[in-house]
């Protein structure tokens, strides 16, 4: 398996999150891409490789450039407002609720903030940019191997991506990895592409990106989000809107789902993947379902894993496995590359 590993991934780095209005260590650090790096190695499961950089074009495929051109020059509009900025992460402190106007970009840069994020636990940092650009790089390549003969890729970065919409970001992600990667398959001829997203959580911003859709199946298993984050999205009634009616599957879970039950879901999923006729697959490979997860109210367990990824192999397409979430460090290296070792041993 081909790897796009983001070398400069640890440049994003938050301090802090806010939970309950106090703050907590932040969970997505840059231990996390670490260990699957390490475990990568480890078993030598294929090439590791950096990314060639992609134009901001490709990014806007996805992304709006208005909320590209706020990315990329948030941190200096940050420390300009006061010096002592640098040494603290950025964070909003309000938000423009129902009634209230989005179309017009206020001058005022907190105001900014919170017009482009969807919660006040995502730091945005020094390095956030720089991070978040090269792992969309990664993707825009992985994808791209696949369409040049890479039965698979997987992408090593972070922060992740699929909470991300078009022009917000939130849940730790800036840049939606698995959006982009699909999209530049589709620029690049596939006639169809399908998105799994295994992560714990729901991918609001995939669904929201491709909603409208019939080109992008968007298929998701996770916590129900009357309990969990990001709790405004990911109901089983969400099936899509005009051409994309019926092209979004939503398959929200208990807390307490055991691997038969989870197992079970995927089963389904894969069987509405198999009726698409996908030229390609893009997996949101979050495995914060593991049983040890501090986020995660699921009971995976680290041999299951393999079988998620020989189950994915039998589906025969081209994949892309974007790394998403997962939190409990010291498992996260075999429970990633368990799936991958899975997917590449099945066949």
């Amino acid at each position: 398996m081909l790897t796009f590993y983001n070398e400069q991934h640890s440049q994003h780095q938050g301090r802090d999150r806010s939970v309950n209005g106090q703050p907590v260590p932040c969970a997505e650090a840059p231990l996390r891409a670490d260990a699957v790096l390490a475990e990568l190695g480890r078993r030598g499961l294929g090439r590791i490789v950096t990314p060639h950089g992609v134009p901001l074009m490709s990014l806007e495929r996805i992304h709006t450039p208005r909320y590209l051109h706020f990315l990329r020059n948030a941190w200096s509009e940050w420390v300009a407002l006061d010096p002592a900025n640098a040494g603290k992460d950025a964070f909003p402190s309000v938000w423009p609720v129902r009634t209230l106007r989005s179309d017009v970009e206020p001058d005022n840069l907190r105001a900014k903030l919170g017009l482009y994020s969807m919660d006040s636990g995502t730091p945005l940092t020094a390095g956030t940019w720089s991070a978040a650009k090269t792992g969309a790089d990664c993707a825009v390549n992985a994808a791209h191997a696949l369409r040049l003969g890479e039965r698979s890729a997987f992408v090593l970065s972070r922060p992740p991506g699929h909470h991300a919409g078009a022009d917000f970001y939130g849940g730790y992600c800036f840049l939606n990895n698995a959006a982009l990667a699909a999209q530049h398959m589709l620029d690049d001829g596939a006639r169809k592409v399908a998105i799994l997203d295994l992560d714990y959580h729901h991918g609001n911003g995939t669904q929201s990106i491709f909603y409208q859709r019939d080109d992008v199946l968007f298929i998701s298993l996770h916590a129900d989000p009357r309990f969990e984050f990001p709790f405004y999205l990911g109901h089983a009634d969400e099936r899509g809107e005009g051409p994309g009616l019926g092209y979004n599957l939503n398959l929200p879970l208990p807390a307490g789902t055991t691997a038969t039950a989870w197992l079970a879901a995927l089963e389904t999923a894969c069987i509405r993947l198999g009726s698409f006729g996908a030229d390609a697959l893009v997996v949101s490979l979050g495995v914060d379902t593991f049983a040890g997860d501090p986020l995660s109210r699921f009971a995976l367990h680290s041999a299951d894993y393999l079988r998620v990824g020989e189950r994915l192999a039998w589906l025969g397409l081209p994949t892309a496995f974007i790394f998403e979430g997962g939190y409990a460090v010291k498992e996260l290296g075999v429970n990633v590359v368990n799936v991958l070792e899975g997917f590449e041993t099945a066949l």
